[in-house]
């Protein structure tokens, strides 16, 4: 039970952190969760209790992370970009690990054997496409270089963990044959590339064939999809193949295969999208968590000159690393189609930045070297930190420095002011129709959303407005009693109604706040209940069309040179959210 809390202290801890970095976006958001769980650790709580065994860490959070990132990336442009693939996640891989771990046993020959500099070396090879984004969320990161790094951080993990266990094992058995490492390399390597491709064509052949017996499309697809990554990669790594390349490939198998998945009702698909962005955040979240937590433990259990001598070897090894890289690109050894060769090849040595594998590996020493009674472990995880701090630390100093800051050629009130236009012309062409006046109303209302729950407005207008819709209101119902179109109850009815809505938006506190509420409540109970009176693919129908107006709307504006084109695919974007959620609404 321990366990459990101190879990949900954590992933608590992860949301705070979140929630800063938003508020205050100036340091990477690896770096608030980082000072967030040094924080935590201040705290009278025993958090030994979490510290998870390597291959449960690696089952339970890298597994899914991989997954997602596999499933998030365009097999076709993969497919394009296989040398540079190839180059930067095998090749660089391999001769950094080759050339950092040389250099640590011929410079260190007292502290590092072969097996441990070749170890730390994996360790701190791969990079974190996460952390770059992070990074470089604010500045304009040129195309070429920005999909190099995309695509190397998604290989170069299984490149670097398949290192790393050569290397571990090597160290725990004392023996090492160059011939035999070859081999285990390949038949890990690509073994895990097959087997999970195979895994995963096999579970999407599964999660299509149950989506054709008309149960509960929801309850079968989702698990099925969220457990995928779990389950792959505990059977390859029963049969002795990468666990982290197979859940890789599993995923772009996926990704290649999503016209399938469009079976699916769009509620499952927003479902499954909404869900492993929250589970991939969480989880890149709780690994520099975890970290924060852990660094007081390992500071204070070594001695304040070790502490200087291992930030100087951190320093050293992250220079090695951008050296590596800088040279890598700058002899073309990676096509990433540069125009400016040196500028690229400076920015590729600087987004080699290092997150959630490298500390992964790093946990996983205790266990993985327990038999060889490694005296370093604590000094390991403590310079792997390092060297992740000093690549956050410089990336976040030097790119804004180097590149452009992203520029809008709009403002906030511009999109907002458009948005509205636009879905008016979609209200109006709806309106229009002399059919399905019910459905018609329901539609019209979610499209109204659009324009009011996500802006600001000037509380003093919208009052003065309210008033003046609520008198229009009173003088119409009058009317309408007068003409003896509704009767006396229903005018009673109607006019509580008014002062109601009046009540609720004139007052302000608690009491009003549990009015509101209240209110809201009770009008999506009414809603529902109505809507079963209504016909839900009418609703649909209408709604399909009232979308599809706002997009032409955007279209012809564009057309007429009355807004841009990067307004034009940020109104684009946010209309087909509205839609997912408008349609899910209709399907739930």
């Amino acid at each position: 039970m321990t366990t459990v809390y101190i879990v949900g202290l954590l992933l608590i801890t992860v949301v705070a952190a979140n929630i800063v970095h938003l508020l205050w976006p100036i340091l990477p958001l690896a770096i608030y969760q980082i000072l967030a769980g040094i924080m935590l650790s201040i705290l009278p709580i025993d958090t030994h209790a979490i510290v998870l065994k390597p291959e449960l860490f690696m089952l339970l959070i890298i597994a899914p992370l991989m997954f997602n990132d596999g499933q998030n990336v365009s097999f076709r442009q993969l497919a394009q970009n296989v040398r540079q693939i190839l180059s930067m996640a095998v090749g660089l891989a391999i001769v950094t690990v080759i050339l950092v771990g040389g250099g640590l046993k011929l410079a260190l020959p007292q502290h590092f054997t072969y097996a441990l500099a070749f170890m730390l070396a994996a360790i701190i090879t791969p990079t974190d496409a996460v952390a770059v984004k992070s990074l470089t969320n604010n500045v304009e990161m040129p195309k070429n270089v920005n999909e190099t790094l995309e695509y190397e951080s998604l290989f170069n993990d299984a490149s670097g963990l398949v290192l790393f266990s050569l290397a571990t094992s090597t160290l725990t058995s004392g023996e090492f044959s160059i011939g035999h490492g070859v081999l285990v390399f390949l038949y890990v390597f690509f073994g895990g590339i097959l087997f999970g491709a195979l895994m995963g064509w096999m579970l999407i052949a599964l999660r299509t064939t149950l989506m054709r017996t008309h149960v509960d499309i929801g309850s079968i697809v989702i698990p099925i999809n969220v457990m995928t990554p779990f389950a792959v990669y505990w059977l390859a790594e029963e049969i002795h193949l990468s666990g982290i390349l197979a859940v890789v490939a599993a995923g772009i198998v996926h990704s290649i295969l999503y016209d399938q998945l469009r079976l699916t009702s769009s509620r499952v698909q927003n479902a499954t999208t909404t869900l492993w962005s929250i589970i991939a955040s969480l989880l890149n979240g709780f690994v520099f968590v975890l970290l924060g937590v852990m660094l007081p433990e390992v500071v204070s259990q070594t001695l304040a000159a070790t502490i200087l001598k291992l930030a100087l070897l951190g320093l050293g090894l992250y220079l090695a690393l951008g050296l590596i890289r800088y040279l890598w690109a700058r002899f073309k050894l990676v096509d990433m189609y540069s125009d400016n060769i040196n500028r690229d090849s400076l920015l590729l040595a600087l987004g080699g930045v290092h997150g959630t594998i490298t500390l992964a590996m790093a946990f996983s020493i205790p266990v993985l070297t327990e038999s060889a009674q490694l005296a370093t472990r604590n000094q390991l995880i403590l310079l792997a930190a390092i060297v992740i701090l000093i690549s956050l630390t410089v990336g976040t100093l030097a790119f804004p420095r180097l590149l452009p800051a992203k520029t809008k050629n709009y403002t906030n009130d511009e999109f907002q002011d458009q948005l509205i236009h636009t879905v008016q012309y979609a209200i109006d062409e709806l309106s229009e129709s002399p059919d399905h006046k019910k459905e018609q109303a329901l539609v019209i209302d979610q499209l109204s959303s659009q324009m009011t729950l996500t802006f600001k407005i000037n509380r003093n207008v919208y009052d003065r407005l309210a008033s003046q819709a609520r008198g229009v209101e009173m003088q119409t119902l009058a009317e309408l009693r007068e003409n003896g179109v509704v009767t006396a109850k229903e005018e009673q009815v109607y006019d509580r109604m008014i002062g109601r809505d009046a009540l609720m938006h004139s007052q302000h506190g608690l009491f009003a706040f549990l009015r509101i509420w209240h209110y809201r409540l009770k009008q999506t109970l009414d809603r529902f209940h109505s809507r079963g009176e209504m016909d839900t693919n009418i609703l649909r129908t209408l709604a399909i069309k009232a979308f599809q107006d706002e997009h032409s709307y955007v279209q012809q504006q564009a057309a007429a040179g009355v807004i841009s084109s990067e307004l034009a695919n940020a109104l684009n974007e946010h209309i087909s959210n509205d839609q997912l959620v408008c349609i899910q609404s209709f399907e739930d």
